[in-house]
């Protein structure tokens, strides 16, 4: 963990702690029809089978509430305890005091205090919502949302602005009506009785420097417990970049103890893509471990063969694959890290320097593939089945590396 990370009030959240000295959680969103339970509980099992560690589904009606139960029920039977988070705008009073099971059967609510009402109806609401999670001892995060944010807030805060002697630029005052909204509303949450062990808060916009912005403003003003995401990022590899561009120096600056990768999925793609990302973006930059990754070449005119490619995408796929079996039977397999390289160039080399390294023939190459496990080349694999070779090559060193859990 980066030494400066922001020390955030800890918040439990089901079995799951964020904030405080915890490992930054990965969290993910579903999108099936909350109402639809048998969509939903494959979709939260699948997540969770990913690894994400809390997920959230939309309330947003009478029928979805009244499904929260029966999906809490039917994950728990499938042995999936995963967290669920209820997602609630503009009714979410009246479903949470009209749906007790549903209040009951959630790990935290999700509030955005920009769609909760307005004047007095807004605080009544709001305070409902908070004496429902005091009730069932239920966390909550306050999420705000530059697409939803509070026009009350914002228009005075942009007339306040008009009248200072040094205007700031609009961008600067909508950024400061984000972070006001979260900190105004957390406290409003304290007053009522919610501790803030209990309260998690979010400012989400679409654009990287103002997720920096505002996310740095909002950890320099108080100890919550924060969570971070790209409202919106894209789809496919824009969206993964931005996430990825804006939640690094955040993370790297020790803020966020919770992470959300809010990718459009592709046509036919999976919904545990975010999932991935999420884990990918920790594990690179070295703050958490989830599954060994494979390092590999680029490629270049001296790997015209692709098969150092193929071989690649098929360990990584492998590996995946075997994690669910291997964490339960071997812990520390996920800090294993792999190469699969293509010439004689860097391939030894960096082979060397990974716990299993293989270094596949470029062009004009031996048709050889040496293997190196912990820097020492142990056997050369030749033949069509390279990657069978390799597969056993893993098992084993699985097997004999980490210690096997009773």
């Amino acid at each position: 963990m980066p030494e400066n990370r922001r020390r955030s009030v800890a918040v439990r959240i089901g079995d799951v702690v964020v904030g405080g000295d915890a490992p930054i959680v990965v969290q993910s969103m579903t999108n099936t029809d909350t109402a639809d339970v048998a969509a939903t509980i494959a979709q939260v099992a699948a997540l969770a089978g990913a690894g994400s560690e809390i997920v959230r589904i939309t309330v947003d009606r009478a029928d979805a509430a009244a499904a929260v139960p029966r999906i809490r029920e039917g994950l728990d039977d499938l042995g999936v305890h995963v967290p669920l988070v209820g997602d609630f705008h503009y009714i979410g009073h009246t479903l949470l005091t009209a749906y007790p099971d549903c209040a009951w059967a959630l790990a935290k609510y999700r509030i955005n205090p920009g769609n909760v009402g307005f004047g007095d109806r807004r605080d009544t609401r709001f305070a409902t919502m908070i004496e429902v999670a005091l009730k069932h001892d239920c966390a909550v995060r306050i999420g705000v949302n530059w697409g939803s944010l509070d026009q009350e807030l914002l228009a005075r805060l942009m007339d306040d602005n008009a009248r200072s002697a040094i205007p700031q630029d609009s961008t600067s005052v909508m950024h400061e009506a984000l972070v006001v909204s979260a900190l105004d509303s957390a406290r409003r949450a304290e007053e009522i009785g919610l501790g803030r062990d209990r309260i998690v808060l979010s400012c989400k916009v679409s654009g990287v420097q103002d997720l920096i912005a505002v996310y740095g403003e909002l950890a320099r003003r108080g100890d919550y417990a924060l969570h971070l995401g790209l409202t919106e990022a894209g789809m496919g590899s824009k969206g993964i970049v931005a996430s990825t561009a804006a939640l690094a120096v955040l993370l790297q600056r020790g803020i966020g103890d919770t992470i959300r990768i809010s990718l459009t999925p592709e046509p036919g793609g999976a919904r545990t893509r975010e999932v991935v990302v999420a884990q990918e973006i920790l594990q690179t930059m070295g703050l958490r471990s989830f599954a060994p990754l494979v390092s590999a070449c680029p490629g270049c005119g001296r790997t015209t063969s692709t098969t150092f490619q193929e071989l690649a995408a098929t360990i990584q796929e492998y590996v995946r694959e075997r994690m669910p079996e291997w964490r339960r039977r071997y812990p520390g397999v996920e800090t294993m890290s792999l190469a699969v390289m293509g010439c004689i160039v860097n391939g030894p080399g960096e082979s060397k320097l990974a716990d299993i390294g293989i270094s596949l023939p470029g062009t004009g190459e031996e048709p050889a593939a040496p293997v190196f496990i912990d820097g020492r080349k142990v056997v050369t694999l030749r033949g069509d089945d390279i990657a069978e070779q390799f597969h056993r090559i893993i098992d084993g060193y699985v097997e004999t590396r980490f210690e096997k859990r009773p």
